[in-house]
């Protein structure tokens, strides 16, 4: 049996997930930029809407410096990774 997938996250995860204040997901979710559900005195965020809020935390300068981190770290260490990937 797969072990299944959670489809919505709590603000105290989504906070977690974008490094960011559970205050700072509940203004997000105010201005319309993290859209959630309101369930009782709780919001769930669904898991696909995470991906465009995250892309708004990480500036250019910066996806080009973890691209090019990701890059040399391959270059540097790709023997040891496809040794701990068959493991």
């Amino acid at each position: 049996m797969k072990k299944q997938e959670k489809k919505y996250l709590s603000t105290s995860e989504v906070a977690d997930i974008l490094g960011i204040s559970r205050v700072a997901v509940f203004k997000k979710i105010k201005k319309g930029e993290i859209p959630a559900e309101k369930i009782g005195r709780n919001y769930l965020i669904d898991c696909k809407d995470i991906s465009s809020a995250l892309s708004d935390t990480i500036t250019p300068k910066e996806k080009k410096f973890i691209t090019g981190a990701t890059g040399s770290v391959i270059n540097e260490y790709e023997e040891a990774l496809r040794r701990l990937a068959k493991e």
